[in-house]
């Protein structure tokens, strides 16, 4: 069996597009995978026409071989958009060695561990706030008061979800705002600093939450890059007294971020923007987290489940970064089925509506609860259909 071609496709998500690399072999199978070009100014997909011809002819079910030789070729500029390119050709060859073996991609690894994932809501209100002419055009009421937070909560706890993850809103002009995370161009984007209603703003946040949510239903809290050390130290302690899952927060020093998860009697959750196993083992080695935190799109599966026995052997449970759409949902439903070391699935629950026609096997939300795919490979197709009705950019 070997490579033959190599298709990109881009459709609308709303807010951000979703991207996906179909590869196709000489006997006519096929393979997909959803990746990310809606960082910074993008990059993965120019990097996929470049890798295009240096793996064709190869044999995609040698996933291995394949992703270790395109990560030995590209040593000089490691990690980052290489890094991401890397691992959406090795999640469409996951697909297609499953799918030639008749195995869900999960079997590849051992598992599944679990055919029953428990997710949280994550971005509970802070995408509805942040783009609320959209949602509102889809149906969903504004969140513009603490007490829409509340209401908000209690959905949350109704529809069965064990656990959301929000992030920081403030007044602004009698309205509630999202925050900035630290990787877009906004005032003060370098200073990082933190002030006392920033942290006001924060707590009064999370009780109206926690009102709505009741005491049982976990509580976690997303800033991103968006604070230094000390910052994210007085936040942390601020904290405290809300009982959080965890508090999710992103470094590029593991020292530092040891520093604060030590400091703090809140769990630590960090790692989602890191790339491959050598850059989570200093990460491990300093005890930073108590979360770790891998995104199956920039890593590739095969090297999260390498990076998952690396945190296993460090009794660091692991969670998915998922914000992308159901493909992605799919393909980091097969990681939490491979690994011992389980925490909680990432998913996005407020999403365009038309979000699961881009698939032809829709996942099961049960209770809270994904239903892990049965089927071989990722468990579904992808409905080029469904990608070239909805283009992005939009026409």
């Amino acid at each position: 069996m070997k490579i033959v071609k190599l298709e990109q496709f881009h459709a609308d998500m709303g807010w951000r597009p979703a991207s996906f690399l179909k590869i196709t072999t000489d006997e006519g199978l096929v393979g997909w995978a959803e990746y990310a070009e809606n960082f910074g100014a993008g990059g993965v997909s120019d990097l996929l026409r470049r890798f295009a011809p240096i793996i064709q002819g190869l044999d995609p079910r040698e996933v291995g071989k394949l992703t270790a030789s395109l990560q030995a070729i590209t040593r000089l500029a490691a990690g980052g958009l290489n890094n991401q390119a890397i691992a959406a050709i090795e999640n469409a060859c996951l697909d297609i060695k499953a799918k030639a073996l008749g195995v869900p991609v999960y079997a590849l690894f051992g598992g599944p561990f679990r055919t029953r994932l428990p997710v949280y809501w994550s971005h509970c209100g802070s995408f509805r706030v942040r783009f609320a002419d959209l949602f509102e055009s889809w149906g969903k009421p504004r969140i513009e008061t603490l007490d829409d937070l509340k209401t908000l909560g209690q959905e949350a706890t109704a529809r069965g979800f064990t656990a959301i993850k929000t992030n920081p809103l403030f007044q602004d002009g009698g309205k509630l705002k999202m925050f900035e995370g630290g990787f877009r161009l906004y005032p003060k984007l370098l200073e990082r600093n933190i002030d006392s209603t920033f942290i006001g703003a924060i707590t009064d946040m999370l009780a109206a939450f926690r009102e709505g949510l009741g005491p049982q239903t976990g509580l976690m809290l997303d800033i991103n890059f968006s604070q230094r050390t000390e910052g994210f130290l007085r936040i942390a302690r601020a904290l405290e007294p809300f009982d959080l899952t965890w508090f999710e927060i992103d470094m590029h020093d593991p020292q530092a971020l040891a520093h604060v998860r030590r400091s703090s009697r809140v769990p630590i959750a960090s790692l989602e923007s890191i790339h491959g196993l050598r850059g989570y083992r200093p990460y491990f080695e300093e005890g930073a987290a108590d979360v770790a935190v891998v995104d199956v799109p920039w890593n590739g599966l095969w090297e999260s489940v390498r990076i998952a026995t690396l945190a296993d052997a460090y009794e660091v449970n692991c969670a998915p970064h998922n914000f992308y759409g159901t493909l992605a949902s799919i393909m980091s439903a097969h990681f939490c089925a491979a690994i011992p070391n389980f925490r909680i699935m990432e998913l996005e629950v407020d999403d365009v509506p038309w979000r699961d026609e881009f698939v032809t096997v829709p996942p099961t939300l049960d209770n809270g609860e994904f239903v892990l795919p049965t089927g071989p490979g990722w468990g579904t197709e992808v409905n080029e259909e469904a990608l070239r009705a909805r283009p992005w950019p939009r026409r």
